[in-house]
C-alpha cells in the first residue's frame, strides 16, 4: 500500500533517467508535481542516431551535456557541442542528429508568446562573469553557470549548471522561491562513488524530502528550501531549470527568500545576479 506521503515523494524524485537511448521525456506536469516545467533526454548514438518531434505550446530549451549534435528547427540546422544551447520557440518542428553519439538535456514549458529561436554558445557566454561565477564561503563553494538565462528571450525557462567544490554544500543558505519559480534538479558528471544527499523542506523537523542522488537522478522543488550537500572528496554537479508561473515577469534569477536561521550568511545571487 503506497501512502499520501510516500506518492508525494514519488512525484519528487526519478531515478537513472539518463539510462535509455532515443528520446524520453522524465518529468512533465501530467506525472510530477511541476505546473509547468518538463524535463527529458535525447541520448544518440549509431543504433539511434536521429529523432523527430514538435513541441507544440511549449517553448524548449536543448543543452548538451557531452558529445555533438544537429538540430533542425524553423529552417535552421545549428550544430553544437558540449554545453552548448539551442532555445526553440513553440509551435517547432525539430529534428536532433548526430554523426558520433550525444547526450541532451530537453526542458520545455508552456508558454502563450512564441519567442525567437536563439543559439548559446558556451564558450561566448563563459566570457561574462555575470553569467559564469563562483560564490559561496568555507563548506559552500560552488561554481555556476547560466545557460538559458538573462542572455535569451523566452516566457518561463531559465537553466544553468552549478558543480560544488569536493564536500561542499550547494544552494547554500538555504532559499525559495516558489511563488514566481518551480525547479529540478538533474545531476550530471558525477561518477561512480559519488554521490549527493538532497532535502526538500519548510520545516526541517518534517522535511519533504531527504534523499541521495546519484548521476542520472533528478528531483523535483515545487515548493520549500533545498540545499544540498556532496560527499568527501567528490563534487556534486546538478543542471538547474525553472519556470516562472507568470509567463516573462516571474522569468528572475537570484530573486530568492532566505531561510531566516540563515539570512546572516548572505546570498550573492540575490542581487548581483537577478535578472
Amino acid at each position: 500500500m503506497i501512502t499520501q506521503g510516500q506518492e508525494s515523494i514519488e512525484r519528487m524524485i526519478f531515478r537513472k533517467t539518463n539510462a535509455n537511448i532515443g528520446r524520453h521525456i522524465s518529468v512533465s506536469p501530467e506525472n510530477s508535481s511541476m505546473q509547468h516545467l518538463a524535463y527529458g533526454r535525447i541520448i544518440l548514438n549509431s543504433t539511434k542516431p536521429l529523432v523527430s518531434f514538435s513541441n507544440g505550446d511549449r517553448e524548449t530549451g536543448l543543452i548538451c551535456l557531452s558529445g555533438q549534435a544537429q538540430v533542425k528547427a524553423n529552417g535552421t540546422e545549428t550544430r553544437f557541442g558540449q554545453y552548448d544551447a539551442i532555445y526553440i520557440p513553440r509551435d517547432s518542428s525539430i529534428e536532433v542528429s548526430t554523426e558520433t553519439d550525444v547526450d541532451l538535456v530537453e526542458l520545455s514549458s508552456d508558454v502563450e508568446k512564441k519567442y525567437p529561436l536563439q543559439v548559446v554558445r558556451f564558450a561566448e557566454i563563459s566570457k561574462d562573469p555575470s553569467m559564469k561565477f563562483s560564490t559561496g564561503g568555507p563548506g559552500s563553494s560552488r561554481h555556476l553557470q547560466m545557460v538559458l538565462a538573462k542572455n535569451i528571450e523566452a516566457g518561463r525557462l531559465l537553466a544553468g549548471f552549478t558543480r560544488s567544490d569536493p564536500g561542499n554544500w550547494t544552494s547554500w543558505p538555504p532559499h525559495e522561491h516558489a511563488k514566481m519559480l518551480e525547479e529540478l534538479y538533474v545531476y550530471f558528471e558525477m561518477p561512480e562513488p559519488a554521490y549527493g544527499i538532497q532535502l526538500v523542506y519548510k520545516n526541517t523537523e518534517y522535511p519533504e524530502l531527504v534523499t541521495v542522488v546519484r548521476d542520472g537522478d533528478a528531483v523535483l522543488m515545487p515548493a520549500g528550501y533545498h540545499p544540498n550537500v556532496s560527499v568527501p572528496g567528490h563534487s556534486i554537479a546538478f543542471i538547474w531549470a525553472m519556470a516562472a508561473h507568470r509567463e516573462v515577469e516571474d522569468r528572475q534569477f537570484g530573486v530568492v527568500n532566505v531561510e531566516p536561521a540563515f539570512n546572516q550568511v548572505g546570498l550573492r545571487l540575490e542581487a548581483i545576479h537577478k535578472k
